[in-house]
């Protein structure tokens, strides 16, 4: 019966610990730069995204600062506060990382694949990599610092 017992606790709270890692993400981020914060929240889609909430220069020329370097001309016109940058992040709990996602960086109109994680039990810097062709060793390390 004892047995029976945990055997059904360890089922219950085996995947709120896992949701609970997995939200670790979620909150306000400021870029390496901090010159910007992205908000990640969970999606409907039970995946992960984040969206810039503030620039430290909104504006440009006395207008909203726009998506200029992106190549396509309808996107180039879409501002930048409020763009969503990281999408479709989902926690891989064997790797306690957040995988499949993509970043977009608005200063190069450029869009790459990506995952993110934590170290150290550090959970005030998030670590994302992002990289070209799925060749993770072509790609580009950042730190975000989790705002206060």
């Amino acid at each position: 019966m004892k047995k029976n017992l945990f055997t059904a606790v360890i089922i219950l709270f085996v995947p709120l610990f896992i949701q609970a890692q997995a939200n670790k993400i979620e909150g306000t981020w400021f870029n390496e730069e901090k010159t910007s914060t992205i908000n990640m929240t969970k999606g409907s889609d039970g995946n992960y995204l984040g969206k810039i909430n503030w620039l430290e220069e909104p504006n440009e020329f006395g207008a909203p600062k726009l998506d200029k370097e992106n190549d396509d001309p309808q996107l180039a016109k879409r501002p930048i506060m409020g763009l969503v940058i990281v999408k479709n992040f989902e926690y891989d709990s064997k790797k306690e990382r957040w995988v499949e996602g993509s970043i977009y960086d608005p200063k190069n109109g450029k869009t790459y694949d990506c995952y993110a994680w934590f170290e150290d039990g550090d959970y005030d810097n998030l670590y994302i990599k992002g990289y070209v062709a799925g060749i993770k060793a072509l790609g580009r390390k950042t730190i975000w610092e989790k705002k206060r």
